[in-house]
């Protein structure tokens, strides 16, 4: 079976400082994976090279079994890859309904001839509205997006990115910012969108909520991958728990 996402050797500096040295894994079709790791440890960096809005230095990215390296990000979207962002930043003049459409639309708004004469959005808006059901949004297709508050502007984001029918989504840091139930209420909801059949990659620093939904775990650190498996071998490991911790850890517990 073709792995969904294949990131092969990856590496990038800049100003002569090493971001990422010879990042490689796969995740494979049907998986939720949690890519985790400190802060600076070079997810976000990662992140825009997998996105097509960095060229890394060497090594490459492949969607499908296809070479996407050298693509933009509108390419890389029309492979079957969707991102969603830490930051939201929905349409503000647009309801719920009419943001969520516009991206179900996307092989259409993507060419502006195409865009022309493609009039007709029945299709987009019956697509847009089961989508907003998946995400728990449903009932508020008419809303205003400046009234939703961060905890649904967050599912909002995912129905985007899941409106362009993707073969994997990655989210990055899709908790941020949400107390402890809204935390819990969006894993749940990407946890049931993954078992409908959408890969995942969970970019995350709330590690209650990924060790409790990811069933594998990558750990990035010093811009490279220093774990990876089942949660529980991975947060068993020396190296994550100094990356985390730091060494003085081993001292302390003593």
């Amino acid at each position: 079976m073709t792995d969904t996402l294949e990131v092969q050797n990856i590496a990038i500096a800049f100003g002569g400082v090493q971001a990422l040295t010879d990042v490689s894994f796969t995740v494979k079709k049907g998986e939720l994976v949690g890519l985790i790791g400190p802060n600076g440890a070079g997810k976000t960096t990662l992140l825009k090279i997998i996105a097509g809005v960095l060229a890394p230095d060497s090594g490459q990215i492949l969607l499908g079994g296809k070479d996407v390296t050298s693509l933009p990000t509108a390419a890389r979207v029309r492979k079957g890859l969707a991102v969603t962002h830490q930051i939201v930043r929905p349409f503000r003049s647009m309801t719920v309904l009419d943001n969520t459409a516009l991206a179900a639309g996307h092989r259409f708004t993507s060419n502006p001839l195409t865009a022309l004469f493609h009039k007709a959005r029945k299709s987009e808006d019956t697509h847009a509205r089961t989508t907003l059901s998946r995400v728990g949004l449903g009932g508020l297709e008419q809303s205003d997006v400046n009234a939703l508050p961060l905890g649904m502007l967050k599912r909002l984001e995912v129905a985007r990115a899941l409106a362009v029918e993707p073969d994997l989504i990655i989210l990055d840091e899709p908790l941020a910012g949400l107390n402890h139930r809204e935390a819990e209420q969006q894993v749940d909801t990407i946890a049931a969108l993954n078992a409908g059949g959408v890969t995942t990659v969970l970019i995350e620093h709330n590690l209650r909520e990924v060790l409790r939904v990811c069933q594998r775990l990558l750990v990035l650190d010093g811009g490279r991958i220093i774990a990876d498996g089942d949660p529980t071998t991975v947060m068993a490991n020396r190296a994550v728990r100094e990356a985390y911790i730091g060494k003085a850890d081993d001292h302390v517990a003593a």
